[in-house]
């Protein structure tokens, strides 16, 4: 659906290019939040299965829905001129997220599973950009040279087989019982460790509450070992004669504060290299952006059975780790090779913009120069893709709760809403200013009288600085330690 969608806005809607950039980013950053609240209902009251089969077929409609605003006459926006433009209220869609559930068909009791489970993401991933592949490829062709209807009626009738394809599985899957709201817990903690701020907690930690049954208070979560840092928040578990039902909490139910506190950090070191993937569906705005980011997919198709099947196995022997590397290592060294897609993406810019002036190229939109050499800076996105986001996928799940991956899950896919708004805040920003005093400014209609590579020096130096607040995160960082196995 969104492989074609800058060129959908401009070549249907009639949007300038950096409205049809901001516009693409503020519906993928739209598409990447709401899955917070699919997951806050599957920890809390559906479960995940139940919530992925209901908010699936919502999809189904969401899409079903797309592809008639786009080839039935009545439900076509109507279009006046550029930037004028009125969708109907009916062109909308929900996007859910399914890999915790994936997940948790996987034993922890079980090492052999547990070592499996870190490859299921990797594979997980790899299935999202073989669709990604067919959709760059495929439906690109279909929507430039057929039509839109017929280009996002192919993927409603997908998503419909799938939403299939899931239910014929039903008797096979594992299913984790709902814990109950995961933010009255928390807030229970907050109010509780507010309330006896002048309570001293004592040093033998045994002495804090916590439940005497083998398994949590918490349906569907195991127990949590205490944890050093964060302290203040142990005094919620202090008993007190004086407490109430809602001012004693267990230890377990402290650490599931904890572990969400030390995932901000983290959360947030994500954001800026989702600004910069962003750059991967916006850095061309003459060809079809899924023709350019289709090389992206195919090193992301590349890079997994590589790093699934080799470097993982390698590095094992070095490191000692089940899987070679930790997550947090993992996702530096995606967070190391972005920095250089987006110098590769100025240095070609600032080439291609040395041909213009050459040439006298000015008055061409288009620019004799193959789009192949945009290929390495794809490529190089793509791998840090395979680092990063997949490193992420796992980190969220596996330092969540048990009884709020679901959650947690859903808040790691945040750091891609916020990037695309950031991206859509920064070309904003470096519109506003650059534009000043009459100037063309560095994101112009034509690009050949523009900086692009400004902005992407201007992302290098972001990605830079997050990598070195990334660093000093992740040396920070304690591993959450759970006890017990799950039923």
């Amino acid at each position: 659906m969104s492989s074609n969608l800058v060129l959908y806005f401009k070549l249907r809607l009639h949007q300038h290019n950096t409205t049809a950039s901001k516009n693409s980013s503020n519906w993928s950053g739209t598409c990447y939040i709401t899955p917070l609240i699919g997951a806050f209902l599957a920890d809390a009251y559906l479960g995940r299965y139940w919530t992925i089969a209901c908010f699936s077929m919502i999809y189904v409609f969401g899409m079903a829905l797309l592809t008639l605003s786009a080839s039935v006459p009545a439900m076509k926006p109507t279009c006046e001129a550029k930037d004028g433009c009125h969708p109907t209220e009916a062109q909308r869609g929900i996007k859910p997220c399914v890999s915790s559930y994936g997940a948790d068909q996987f034993d922890d009791a079980d090492e052999g599973e547990k070592k499996r489970k870190s490859s299921f993401f990797n594979w997980f991933y790899f299935s999202i950009n073989i669709g990604a592949l067919i959709a760059a490829s495929v439906l690109v062709y279909v929507q430039d040279n057929v039509g839109f209807g017929l280009g996002f009626g192919i993927p409603a009738v997908a998503m419909a087989i799938a939403v299939v394809s899931f239910f014929s599985g039903t008797r096979l899957y594992r299913n984790q019982k709902p814990g109950g709201s995961p933010i009255t817990r928390l807030c229970q903690v907050v109010v509780a460790s507010v309330r006896k701020y002048r309570i001293k907690v004592p040093a033998d930690k045994s002495l804090l509450y916590e439940t005497a049954d083998a398994e949590s208070a918490i349906k569907g979560s195991r127990k949590l070992d205490h944890t050093k840092d964060l302290s203040f928040f142990d005094k919620a578990a202090v008993e007190m004669q004086s407490d109430n039902i809602n001012e004693l909490c267990t230890v377990t139910q402290v650490e599931e504060l904890k572990a969400i506190a030390r995932l901000l950090p983290v959360w947030a070191t994500g954001i800026i290299f989702s600004t910069v993937y962003n750059q991967v569906g916006h850095t061309s705005f003459y060809v079809p952006t899924a023709s350019l980011s289709i090389f992206a997919t195919l090193s992301v198709i590349l890079w997994v059975p590589i790093y699934d099947r080799i470097i993982v196995p390698q590095a094992r022997k070095f490191t000692g780790h089940k899987n070679g590397l930790t997550q947090l290592q993992r996702m530096g060294i995606g967070l190391v090779i972005s920095i250089f897609s987006m110098l590769a993406a100025g240095i070609l810019e600032v080439l291609r913009l040395n041909m213009v002036r050459r040439h006298d190229y000015y008055k061409y939109e288009v620019v004799p120069m193959s789009i192949f050499w945009q290929v390495p800076q794809y490529f190089i996105i793509g791998c840090a893709e395979v680092f990063t986001f997949i490193g992420q996928l796992e980190f969220f799940y596996e330092q969540a709760p048990d009884a709020m991956r679901s959650f947690c899950s859903a808040f790691a896919l945040t750091t891609v809403a916020l990037g695309s708004y950031l991206s859509s805040l920064l070309v904003t920003i470096v519109t506003k200013i650059s534009t000043r005093g009459g100037k063309l400014g560095w994101i112009p209609d034509n690009l050949n009288y523009g900086h692009l590579y400004f902005f992407f020096w201007l992302l290098a130096v972001l990605s830079g600085l997050n990598l070195g607040a990334f660093l000093l995160v992740a040396r920070w960082y304690t591993y959450k330690r759970a006890v017990g196995t799950l039923r």
